[in-house]
């Protein structure tokens, strides 16, 4: 985004809720999804670690693909709102928002799945080690959707399979999308980490949106 320091000022100035970071988020899913309205979560503001909370994400718009599945995208790991010190940074922030595609039709199915984001979150921020493309997340070997019964377990990462890189006045923000996998896939990965990109390879074949399917039985390695 072209920008100079001076005009970001005098919009910091002269907009009190200006969230360039936020726009810039919505942008591109607006892009993905013309004249959908998402289902948006924020979290309870007095819960937010600036408030002296344990949640690190202010928000969270789940999107109908209109394919079968959510597309869920996080608000806060990059900078959302107006920071001097953060403008024209090379990232933004931790330079990405984490996504995730679920095979589900009603954003009510999936908030599991923000209470799951929201601790990879506080993970990040607590221990300042952030995720990337081609990286797996163990899980403690049961269900990744708490309290049911699925061989989902643990998840890769990706670059996420539609939503673009952004340049923003704070810098760059990835999508790193997160994908579930089985405890045996797993296992492969464990044994020979150049089993992950075999498993990518192999799951889109035929997921090339690399949805999360809860109810998958069926493992790729």
């Amino acid at each position: 985004m072209t920008m100079t320091r001076e005009e970001y000022v005098a919009r910091m100035n002269s907009e009190d809720d200006w969230a360039p970071g936020w726009d810039a988020v919505e942008e591109e899913f607006a892009r993905l999804y013309p004249g959908k309205e998402p289902a948006h979560y924020g979290t309870e503001i007095h819960a937010r670690a600036m408030f002296g909370g344990d949640n690190y994400l202010d928000g969270y718009s789940l999107y109908d693909s209109g394919k079968g599945y959510q597309h869920i995208v996080t608000y806060g790991m990059s900078e959302l709102y107006m920071n001097e010190e953060a403008f024209g940074g090379e990232y933004s922030r931790w330079g990405y928002e984490m996504t995730i595609k679920l095979k589900e039709s009603r954003p009510e199915d999936c908030l599991w799945a923000l209470d799951m984001l929201s601790n990879l979150a506080r993970y990040t921020y607590t221990t300042e080690r952030f995720f990337e493309a081609g990286e797996c997340v163990p899980g403690n070997g049961t269900s990744l959707h708490i309290g049911t019964d699925s061989l989902i377990t643990a998840l890769v990462t990706v670059n996420d399979t539609s939503a673009q890189t952004l340049d923003t006045v704070h810098g760059r923000v990835e999508f790193i999308q997160f994908v579930g996998i089985t405890e045996a896939e797993l296992n492969k990965i464990r044994e020979d980490h150049g089993n992950l990109p075999l498993l990518i390879e192999k799951m889109r074949e035929d997921n090339p949106e690399l949805i999360t399917d809860m109810q998958r039985t069926r493992s790729y390695l």
